[in-house]
């Protein structure tokens, strides 16, 4: 499992149309997740993922030090200072662009795969006490944020 992370001091996700078969006509344009400041997270799924990495890069992303402390030192993470989070599926975090000029996707899981796991994260950081917004498993969205810092990592489990 892959999670793009990005500090944010605010982040929503709108839904531009519908993915798959599922009608989402009445929510297009909508923010279905909204955030204050915390976490912008982009999670991919692989073949290999279970429901204990899920469980795992929650709690990573939940004590991730990357937030400042009074001297401006990342030493703070999201359990301290109470920020929260949005979680965002993101299947083309495993797109392999090493040969020729179109990715590929094989090393991304199939939705019914991806989409109970990225709903395993969700839940492991809610047990965790994290406030989390979501975007809409397979609609086609438009990812707004302001990145603190910049902040961006990559976090593999």
């Amino acid at each position: 499992m892959r999670a793009l992370v990005q500090r944010v001091s605010e982040a929503r996700v709108r839904v531009l149309g519908a993915g798959g078969e599922e009608p989402v006509a009445q929510v297009v344009g909508q923010v279905l997740g909204e955030i204050g400041p915390g976490l912008c997270v982009l999670v991919g799924v692989t073949h290999t993922d279970d429901e204990a990495v899920a469980r795992r890069v929650a709690e990573k992303l939940w004590h991730l030090r990357i937030f400042d402390d009074a001297d401006g030192v990342m030493n703070h993470s999201l359990a301290e200072v109470g920020g929260q989070i949005l979680v965002v599926s993101q299947f083309t975090l495993y797109g392999d662009t090493r040969k020729g000029r179109r990715p590929s996707w094989v090393a991304a899981a199939p939705p019914e795969q991806a989409e109970p796991l990225v709903e395993a994260v969700v839940a492991a950081l809610t047990d965790l006490g994290a406030h989390v917004a979501t975007g809409r498993f397979r609609a086609d969205m438009a990812v707004e944020l302001v990145n603190d810092g910049p902040v961006t990592l990559l976090v593999e489990v």
